[in-house]
């Protein structure tokens, strides 16, 4: 399996972990991935009372060749997750931080 099959694998089970930990049996996990595009995203949908409950909770992309963490609303953070997968940090962009910062996390900069 090439190094990108094993990146797309591997996002799916960290979302799909994700997903199977949802506390409310009024919020749905939906899984949504555009795999054409390497769009992997985990959004909450649903209901409490009479309060809409709508969030994206994790997003990653594959952008050339790199696993980019575009949104993380996860307590252990999906970058440290993928990195216990296998995934190399050097292959792991922070995009949830300044471009101008991510020179001082153990992650890749682009």
């Amino acid at each position: 399996m090439d190094t990108i099959a094993q990146y797309r694998q591997q996002i799916k089970n960290v979302l799909e972990n994700h997903a199977s930990h949802v506390w409310d049996d009024r919020i749905q996990a939906q899984i949504i991935i555009d795999a054409e595009r390497d769009h992997y995203q985990l959004v909450y949908v649903g209901w409490r009372d009479s309060k809409r409950c709508y969030g994206v909770v994790i997003h990653i992309d594959i952008i050339d060749g790199k696993v980019w963490i575009q949104q993380d609303g996860t307590e252990i953070g999906a970058a440290n997750e993928l990195v216990e997968m296998g995934v190399p940090k050097q292959d792991i962009v922070l995009g949830i931080d300044p471009p101008n910062l991510r020179q001082y996390t153990d992650f890749a900069v682009n």
